[in-house]
């Protein structure tokens, strides 16, 4: 299908503050959960589409990063001297990945059930899309608090809402990044651009899904990994 993704950029840059004292000497998404690194939970979603490229932005203990994903295939964008959030570091990296749209996956949260990016992969129209998120269903994200932050109508379409938690794997088209003058920003600026087009839509997860961004989260995880 022509706009068929086939690199994968996975979030690793970030500080992870909000696990305390458990990022004081080394990045997020070496955290362990159920005795494994976060990030190779999502590698092993990665590895099952069998993607051309994989690349990672890293900054914080970012040696410790390189290290850990060098010899697992993983291409590495260093994000040097500043950190450029999610739409700065994507497009930072998009001369590694290519121009083709590209899955994009954070790594600090754990899926249970069937894996996201395929789901994305079979769902994925580039006619009438210019990205396309995974969200879950309020009642199947555990620990989550809050009301969401989506809605989607019939067709999928997605706006500013409550309902659905976007779960942090998407299909994204990246050609609008470069109409930001800014070096560091978030993707949300180029979803509302793609919303006021009527080309943001999202898919609802059908297992459950669990973020791993505060130390309890760490628990809730593993005992979502054991209950399958």
């Amino acid at each position: 299908m022509t706009g068929s993704p086939f690199g994968v950029m996975l979030f690793a840059a970030g500080f992870g503050t909000r696990m305390g004292a458990l990022t004081k000497d080394r990045p997020k998404p070496l955290i362990n959960v159920s005795g494994r690194p976060l990030i190779d939970h999502a590698l092993d979603l990665v590895y099952e589409l069998d993607p051309v490229r994989i690349v990672a932005n890293v900054h914080y203990h970012a040696d410790q990063l390189y290290a850990h994903l060098n010899p697992k295939g993983v291409i590495i964008s260093r994000e040097e001297p500043e950190i450029l959030e999610t739409g700065g570091g994507l497009r930072a990296a998009l001369p590694l990945l290519g121009t083709d749209p590209v899955f994009s996956l954070n790594t600090d949260a754990i899926w249970s059930g069937p894996n996201p990016l395929t789901l994305l992969q079979k769902a994925w129209d580039p006619t009438r899309m210019d990205a396309l998120l995974m969200c879950v269903p309020i009642a199947q994200a555990t620990g989550h608090t809050g009301d969401g932050d989506f809605s989607a109508d019939a067709d999928g379409r997605i706006t500013r809402g409550p309902g659905l938690v976007y779960g942090g794997a998407q299909i994204v088209k990246t050609d609008g990044l470069h109409a930001f003058p800014q070096s560091a920003f978030s993707l949300n600026l180029l979803w509302n651009q793609m919303h006021d087009q009527n080309r943001l839509f999202a898919i609802e997860y059908p297992g459950r899904w669990c973020d791993v961004g505060r130390p309890e989260g760490i628990a809730l995880a593993e005992g979502l990994l054991t209950d399958v």
